[in-house]
């Protein structure tokens, strides 16, 4: 949870938002107030008819233009997010703009084919009728994001969102909201009409009244389990569905074959590229025994020479927490385990001689399951581990836990990476790579367990922002319909031999009950009445 900072002006409140990297004032936003929250829900509801309206290459002409704009603006938009958030330029022109840039670029192309309807091919009334889906978009949506990366999941939902026909009322994390004015300022100059796009910066009980209410219709929420719950419960209350990206505590697995060298650098980003604060981040870390001590030796060797400062330096390797109530949750998380038995090889502390939320990457052996950092989401840079002997025992320990977001799987041995991640209880598993399943934007982001409902990316993330309207057409008009009025003994023995004729197995008994059909046919003047009734 944010410890969030605000302050009072001329009767409205601001968030005084603060660079975690220097601790120094970036701007104070203004938080929208209860009726400025309902004016902008109001203005997207009415906006909504003229853009759904519109066709899909009109709407992806400015969606496309939006992109084009990032680029134009790359170094600005990267320098604010690192500002904002604390993490390294790279990370922010990888991890977040190019998510955003190749996600608008593949689908406002392959978009084109994802709206269009398409006709089911029926089985059972194929000659009389005929069934096609219409994919609808929805209405308004609600995308409500979090900090660690500002800007490339919110533009996940927001462009699917705006692609699909949808509008789009989005609250960015208050922890960020710089990040998202600016993603509302490139929407504006791409040239996106009045109201399609609205975005507020406010508390998060305001933002839960409004947003997980109607003319909602549905919402994307990316965030902790615990406040994942509690919008589920608010929507649930209004029946509109929710996509929900919730916490993590994903597992790597490295067994005894494994490239060592590639496994300790993989083990080593998967944990502390931003700053540990992913949900996809190698949470905890399962080695074989047999290899145990070479491969964690590799690990702090490459953890030592990690450079931690401003994500303003290019070369710095990790950069701060973003406030002080996640360094506190990282803090205690370590001292838990320390008390318990846990070792620390590297790291352990906050980083005193810098000024902002720095905290060590942190190696952790001699941990269990017991242990908190083991259990719950640390959300920051550490990394316990601990060994196993065999296979059934690594999956075993991977899956001991209530989430199941993603995993990763290392080995030479590829046959054996695939047998093991179908065991694995996680939305996504990575076989020689950790946690860049995001960035691969044409696959789907999902959750199992407490990780969350729902899909993000990929051809099923888009179809989250439509509602597939079935329309049946009968195409040979039927006057008199034989499950229709009236009803009669004929009639029940009538659809009870057609339905042994048509679906009961064995040739034999398939002919036997055609020749008695016939035969109560020929037999019964009500059944050929009933028969010649339909037109």
């Amino acid at each position: 949870m944010s410890l969030l900072k605000i302050e009072e002006s001329d009767g409205k409140n601001y968030i005084v938002d603060v660079n975690p990297a220097t601790l120094e004032v970036l701007d104070r936003v203004p938080l929208d107030d209860d009726a400025e929250v309902r004016r902008k829900v109001e203005r997207a509801y009415r906006a909504f008819p003229n853009w759904s309206g519109l066709d899909f290459e009109q709407r992806a002409e400015i969606v496309s233009k939006a992109g084009q704009i990032i680029l134009d603006e790359l170094d600005e938009i990267t320098t604010l997010i690192s500002k904002e958030q604390g993490k390294p330029l790279i990370e922010a022109i990888t991890a977040d703009v190019m998510v955003a840039v190749d996600l608008i670029s593949f689908y406002s192309k392959r978009g084109q084919e994802l709206v269009q309807e398409y006709e089911i091919p029926l089985h059972l009334f194929k000659f009389v009728k005929k069934s096609k889906i219409v994919p609808r978009p929805l209405g308004v949506v609600a995308v409500i994001s979090p900090w660690n990366y500002p800007f490339a999941i919110p533009m996940s939902g927001i462009v699917f969102a705006l692609l699909a026909g949808n509008t789009v009322v989005f609250k960015p994390a208050s922890d960020t909201p710089l990040i998202g004015l600016k993603i509302k300022d490139i929407f504006d100059k791409a040239g996106l009409p009045s109201g399609v796009l609205e975005v507020t910066v406010t508390r998060g009980t305001l933002a839960e009244k409004y947003l997980c209410a109607p003319p909602i219709r549905k919402v994307i929420f990316t965030g902790s389990t615990e406040v994942g719950k509690r919008i589920l419960k608010r929507c649930a209350d209004n029946i509109i569905p929710v996509v929900a990206e919730l916490g993590g505590k994903d597992p790597m697995i490295v067994f005894d074959d494994a490239d060592l060298e590639a496994a300790a650098s993989g083990a080593v980003w998967g944990a502390f590229t931003n700053a540990g604060q992913v949900c996809a981040s190698v949470e905890r870390l399962y080695v074989h025994e047999r290899i145990a001590k070479d491969f964690i030796d590799l690990v702090v060797e490459k953890t030592k020479k990690m450079k931690v400062g401003n994500g303003l330096d290019p070369s710095t390797d990790m950069g701060p927490l973003v406030n002080e109530s996640q360094l506190k949750t990282v803090s205690e998380h370590v001292m838990e385990a320390v008390q318990k038995g846990a070792k620390v090889l590297f790291g352990g502390t906050r980083i005193e001689n810098l000024p902002g939320y720095f905290y060590a990457p942190t190696v952790l052996v001699n941990v269990d399951h017991s242990m908190t950092c083991m259990r719950e989401e640390t959300f920051g840079p550490t990394l316990p581990i601990m060994t196993f002997k065999d296979e059934d025992e690594a999956v075993r320990l991977a899956n001991d836990t209530k989430y199941g977001l993603t995993a990763s799987v290392w080995t030479r041995d590829l046959k054996r990476g695939e047998r093991v991640s179908k065991k694995i209880e996680a939305g996504s598993v990575m076989v020689n790579d950790h946690a860049t399943s995001y960035g691969i934007t044409d696959t789907p982001w999902q959750g199992m367990k407490e990780s969350g409902i729902g899909r993000s990316h990929s051809d099923d993330g888009f179809r989250e922002f439509l509602f597939p309207q079935h329309i049946n057409v009968e195409q040979i008009q039927i006057r008199n319909k034989p499950w229709g009025y009236p009803y009669s003994k004929e009639k029940y023995e009538l659809f009870a031999l057609a339905q042994r004729i048509v679906f009961k197995k064995g040739a034999f008994q398939k002919f036997a009950d055609l020749y008695k059909l016939v035969e109560e046919i020929r037999k019964n003047q009500k059944f050929r009445d009933m028969l010649k009734s339909i037109r």
